[in-house]
């Protein structure tokens, strides 16, 4: 779980859905804000231009003459103005109050002049009219203060017992221009703040969309743009673990696809480099195989026999081909080690000494060290060195019983037993194909793997070319 959290992958996609996320919550609350502003001051001014044509419906030389008195609601001048208030709210019926307030005495505080009753459909607030002269505590609401000087309205909406509203306020001026009081407007604004809150919930729902779109086009990013790279580091595994052949399909016109195909051009570079190493490992080796069979006149041919024996009974078991073709490589180099054995031991007539076997059974040690530095595949080097162990425990060098030496060690050691005795040899002469093939029978399970003598006997009866 940690290696996922920290993995490249991981802070691609936490980069671009951040990125994602960031532009759009910007571009959200820009736009949120920008429609719901300009919403919300369409109203406003709409509400300041009736505030505006209510308040000239107003005498203003009349609503002075009103006494601030519960009597002064009961004066024709009162009744007048109340009566074209009322007719400005049947005309509009968005507002639930309209009412003229003048200076007080009394700092951030105004009194009532003409005050309609409340929405007659309201019946929460009956009977809460104010009287003319009562005082209104102002100092919440600068912008009706503001009201004397022009016509203004709340920046905010307002809500309390009396509900939701948002309120306009224009100035209602005598003949010389003097705002001698001002009038108010509020409109019931439920309307508003319902849109403003089902704004909020799709906001909310759209950005949850887009969240949700965020981590789906960064981790569809991501995944475009890592799967890229992993290949570039399975092809770097491959290459590092010997496949040459290794090629990585990384698509587009950028960076990582300029590595990729420098990566492929690498790995064409590096095959090339070692095919011809192993082209002049090849000649170098069947140069030392040659000298080998130039000491020894009798095993002429002996080593690619033994590897093409190798290959056919590696077949026959149901190896891959690539492994065959290694047994086969491993046959003509088996007896390596026979370079560091004079040649009048190797074409002896008589039998051989205890000092001269002892330097015939170091040969598959000897080849082995010769070519470990080489770096050649473990089946070829392991077949050098144990070719001539038995299955009983009694072979060389390393007295290795049962299946210990290894199938690839075995395959070689049987092809070697069989052209061995299909060859003449200094001590004795060939034997025939049927003999070798007896023989090799009765020998299976002390000193050589059953399995691998049925095999080459199955080759040698299907091609008779092998005789």
């Amino acid at each position: 779980m940690s290696r996922w959290l920290w993995s490249f992958r991981t802070k691609v996609m936490a980069a671009i859905v951040a990125a994602l996320l960031l532009v759009l919550a910007l571009s959200h609350l820009l736009i949120y804000r920008s429609a719901s502003q300009a919403q919300f001051d369409q109203l406003r001014s709409q509400l300041i231009i009736l505030a505006q044509t209510a308040s000239l419906l107003v005498d203003a030389d009349a609503l002075e003459r009103i006494p601030d008195t519960r009597e002064g609601a009961r004066t024709p001048e009162y009744v007048d103005i109340y009566s074209r208030l009322k007719r400005v709210r049947e005309l509009n019926p968005s507002i639930r109050y309209i009412y003229t307030l003048k200076p007080s005495d009394v700092p951030g505080h105004l009194k009532f002049a003409v005050d309609l009753d409340p929405d007659p459909e309201d019946n929460r607030h009956r009977g809460t009219t104010a009287y003319p002269g009562d005082l209104y505590d102002a100092r919440e609401f600068p912008e009706m203060i503001k009201a004397f000087t022009g016509p203004a309205a709340d920046r905010e909406l307002i809500e309390d017992s009396w509900g939701v509203a948002l309120s306009g306020y224009a100035p209602i001026r005598n003949a010389d221009g003097k705002a001698v009081a001002i009038l108010g407007v509020d409109m019931d604004a439920r309307d508003v703040r319902d849109a403003q809150r089902r704004a909020v919930r799709e906001a909310q729902r759209v950005l949850l969309i887009g969240i949700l779109a965020s981590l789906l086009i960064g981790a569809l990013l991501a995944r475009s743009l890592t799967n890229r790279v992993t290949q570039l580091i399975e092809g770097t595994r491959g290459l590092s673990s010997g496949d040459l052949s290794v090629r990585v399909k990384v698509g587009g016109r950028d960076e990582i696809s300029d590595l990729g195909r420098s990566f492929n051009e690498m790995a064409a570079a590096l095959l090339e480099s070692r095919a011809k190493l192993e082209a002049y490992f090849c000649n170098v080796m069947e140069a030392l195989v040659r000298m080998l069979e130039a000491k020894d006149k009798y095993t002429q041919g002996h080593s690619e026999r033994v590897g093409v024996y190798a290959k056919k009974i590696a077949l026959k078991l149901g190896l891959p081909e690539k492994e065959a073709d290694l047994l086969r490589r491993a046959g003509e180099l088996h007896d390596i080690g026979k370079l560091a054995v004079h040649e009048h031991v190797l074409n002896k007539v008589e039998p051989l000494t205890e000092a001269e076997w002892e330097m015939i059974r170091r040969h598959p040690v000897t080849g082995y060290e010769t070519l470990k530095t080489l770096g050649l595949d473990e089946i070829i080097m392991n077949s050098i060195r144990s070719h001539h162990e038995r299955v009983d425990g009694t072979g060389y060098p390393r007295k290795l019983d049962g299946d210990k030496a290894g199938i690839h060690a075995q395959i070689v050691a049987v092809a070697d037993a069989y052209d061995a005795m299909t060859t003449t040899r200094p001590y004795r002469k060939a034997m025939d194909r049927r003999s070798a093939m007896e023989e090799l029978r009765r020998s299976a399970g002390t000193q050589f793997n059953r399995d691998v003598v049925e095999a080459l006997i199955r080759a040698l009866e299907e091609d008779p070319r092998f005789s």
